[in-house]
């Protein structure tokens, strides 16, 4: 009899073993629901970095195997054996904090426990078997409070049934202590993801493999499913496979090769994330095509913002003119010292992420300011940075380079180049008139228009005009202008075009009398082709009063060949 009992008790006790076992299987069985990444300065914890588990499940489940990791790193050392309780906590962190966070709670260590980045990291719980139980990718914009992010706050997850939506479910401690171990979380509530996923981003990693990017996990089993996604040109997909561990990502792989310089269209369809939502039939779609490293004004810089209000952060925003699909985990963007030296060389991006032609790229430290401050017609089109090269006040360098070191474009921007009737230039962006012309030219940049509210990240310039294809070897364009800096046809472009480069130009603006008011160009040595810009004031930097005025030009080139014309353009205003 004691034997068949003690035979009835092993058996309970293996399957409860093995019951243990089965649910720690289950992704989000486990969650890391509260996350200390920055505790300097001290709020009410103890200095040190830690976590926390959360069993989400009606059953226990033994820890025991379970490791933590980031990608790329050393996973650290297995956990011990510890049964965690249905929905019950337990602090994780390095052995010689143990005595100090069992204060707060149940706590356990593990052997090289990873390292938490202040500004933004990824970390990953791994099943005894090597699978993906939870993982999360935190940036300082979770804690949705500048202060709480500076350090001394912990990260809370909101809803732990909730657990793959990201940013949504997230924020700083309201707990005095700045944080809440081995307790229920301080900001713990319902917050249901109700929200549909959307297609990102694709990019090309070779002829024949597409990896897409979505804003948030996807169910791994739907998005795995071939048939789920589709290109143009006739190209099929012969295996999906979702990447670990955030399974925001879908490695496509195709029956034929891309073939380069063209673009493609991929769509995703019958994808789910991890709450079963379906995807947003608005944002399922989107262009890939094989990238090129970008070469010498391939890509130019269209806009910068290097004096903004005390409320706003600086932005440079980019322009793709060539046909290639550029790389910009491939392109970099510094600046220059007050010695002329390329200083503060910062990636664009350490991902993957194509570029594509004509299209826009804004690069600031915090896209969410720049969009409260100016309108923004593409907010893809944005990109974070951790930290921007310094670009003052006064005048300075914004560089691109390729990560080959070439110097793709440069603009050696001054505040001096805004219009001249700015009464203060504070948050006004520099905007570039033609893509076309030189970057370094004075006179291809002037102000971003009031009506556009002094900025167009993202968007065509509001100061945009082309040199157009003049008839003969002056012109003027437009004949009629109206310099009131309300966006439109706020300057006059006198544009030439010469058999050869090497011509030099000498440009008097006359009024109707014939008095000069305004030399506009004195011994400048031009190009084949180019324009220059008449902003509609006086050599005293004064409005010229509404009327027709002469332009009178005369060029000569080395051999002593004059040339002199005479054309005419009105003045005119709103106000």
């Amino acid at each position: 009899m004691k034997w068949i009992l003690k035979t009835i008790i092993s058996i309970i006790v293996c399957t409860n073993v093995c019951c243990e076992n089965i649910r720690a299987q289950a992704r989000y069985s486990i969650v890391i629901d509260e996350i200390m990444a920055d505790p300097t300065p001290q709020i009410g914890l103890p200095n040190t970095e830690w976590l926390e588990l959360r069993n989400t499940t009606a059953g226990s489940i033994n820890l025991q195997g379970y490791r933590l990791t980031k990608p790329g790193g050393t996973p650290s050392g297995a956990m011990p054996n510890f049964v965690l309780q249905p929905d019950s906590c337990v602090i994780v962190c390095t052995a010689s904090q143990v005595p100090a966070m069992s204060v707060f709670g149940r706590t356990i260590s593990v052997t090289s426990f990873p390292s938490m980045g202040n500004d933004g990291d990824q970390l990953v719980l791994l099943t005894p078997n090597g699978g993906t139980m939870h993982a999360v990718e935190y940036t300082t914009a979770f804690y949705k409070n500048a202060v709480k992010a500076d350090g001394g706050w912990s990260l809370e997850m909101i809803d732990t049934k909730n657990a793959c939506s990201g940013i949504s479910n997230w924020q700083a401690s309201n707990d005095s202590k700045g944080g809440t171990p081995g307790q229920k979380n301080s900001v713990d509530k319902s917050n249901p993801d109700n929200t549909a996923p959307q297609l990102l981003r694709a990019f090309a990693v070779n002829q024949q493999l597409v990896q897409l990017t979505f804003n948030e996990p996807l169910d791994s089993t739907r998005a795995a499913i071939a048939p789920n996604y589709s290109f143009s040109d006739g190209l099929t997909v012969t295996s999906a496979t979702p990447v670990t561990p955030l399974f925001n990502r879908v490695s496509l792989f195709l029956n034929a090769t891309l073939q380069a310089g063209k673009v493609y269209t991929v769509s995703a369809n019958g994808v789910t994330d991890c709450s079963g939502n379906g995807i947003d039939k608005n944002y399922n779609r989107t262009r890939v095509g094989l990238t090129s490293l970008a070469d010498s004004n391939d890509v130019v810089v269209n806009e910068i913002l290097f004096n903004p209000t005390p409320q706003a952060v600086d932005f440079v925003e980019l322009y793709n003119r060539s046909n290639k699909i550029l790389n910009l985990q491939e392109m970099i963007l510094a600046n220059r010292g007050t010695n002329g030296q390329l200083g503060t060389f910062t990636p664009i991006t350490s991902d993957n992420y194509a570029f594509f032609p004509k299209d826009f790229l804004v690069l600031t430290s915090d896209p969410a300011i720049v969009a409260q401050q100016y309108t923004v017609k593409q907010p893809a089109f944005m990109l974070p940075l951790t930290s921007m090269p310094s670009y003052p006040d006064d005048k300075g360098w914004a560089v691109v380079l390729n990560n080959q070191g070439k110097i793709v474009d440069e603009l050696p921007y001054s505040e001096k180049w805004h219009f001249a009737l700015v009464d203060n230039p504070e948050g006004v962006a520099l905007e570039r008139i033609d893509y076309e012309q030189p970057t370094n030219s004075k006179d291809n940049w002037t102000s971003a228009a009031k009506t556009a509210g002094y900025g167009t990240p993202t968007a065509q310039n509001s100061q945009y005009k082309t040199a157009g294809q003049p008839q003969g070897e002056i012109t003027i364009n437009p004949k009629i202008f109206s310099p009131d800096y309300d966006g439109y046809d706020d300057f006059a472009l006198v544009e030439f075009k010469f058999p050869e480069p090497g011509y030099v130009a000498n440009i008097t603006i006359m009024d109707a009398a014939g008095r000069p008011v305004r030399v506009l160009q004195r011994n400048t040595t031009c190009a084949a082709q180019g324009s220059f810009r008449w902003d509609g004031l006086n050599d005293k930097q004064q409005r010229v009063p509404i009327g027709t005025y002469i332009i009178f030009t005369e060029i000569f080139n080395l051999k002593g060949q004059k040339q002199h014309y005479k054309n005419t353009v009105t003045v005119a205003r709103k106000f």
